[in-house]
């Protein structure tokens, strides 16, 4: 058992210091590919403390048995709807994976209606799905060639195995639309 801790404990402490932090250039890029639109903003819920994943037994239907958003994660979330909106960032469609953490993060922005999208389900825990999903997700951010831009709100991992990028919890990675691939143009770690 403490063998087994000290492996969990070490690929999540690895997991973790591949987290990169957007530069001054990067935000910059985002800021201007969002004000021109026709982009996707895939955006990591806001902070959701207890690890990655969710308890054993949860159900995607009652949050009382997820991870859900801390204080922070819920005041986070406020403030960067609010940030985006002083920005003048408008979004055409916002779409959210269908667990409450990421539902209530895109809730809380502010910004328009929020439709679920079971393609943006979270990977770790559906694992087997996982090259599923991101086909789904490479897919529909392909399909979006609208003049205003998406924002999806998802989890890490998903963004991750779209990207490339391991982004903090309420970071957004714009990337470009209407390619098979989601190829970053700029970060936003707001605050």
């Amino acid at each position: 058992m403490r063998r087994m801790r000290f492996v969990i404990f070490t690929v999540l402490l690895g997991f973790c210091s591949t987290v990169e932090v957007a530069g001054a250039d990067d935000a910059a890029d985002a800021w201007k590919a969002l004000r021109a639109g026709g982009h996707v903003a895939l955006m990591r819920h806001a902070d959701a403390p207890g690890g990655f994943g969710d308890p054993p037994g949860f159900r995607i239907d009652d949050c009382a048995t997820q991870r859900n958003l801390s204080e922070k994660g819920r005041a986070d979330a406020e403030k960067i709807g609010a940030q985006l909106k002083r920005e003048g960032i408008a979004f055409e469609k916002i779409l959210s994976s269908p667990w409450c953490r990421c539902i209530d993060t895109a809730k809380l922005l502010k910004l328009g209606t929020v439709d679920t999208e079971a393609t943006f389900g979270n990977v770790v825990v559906l694992h087997d799905q996982r090259e599923t999903l991101a086909a789904g997700a490479r897919a529909l951010i392909a399909k979006w060639t609208a003049h205003g831009n998406l924002l999806v709100v998802t989890h890490g991992a998903n963004i991750q195995a779209l990207t490339g990028v391991s982004p903090a919890s309420g970071e957004i990675v714009v990337v470009k639309s209407g390619s098979g691939r989601a190829e970053p143009v700029g970060r936003l770690l707001l605050d």
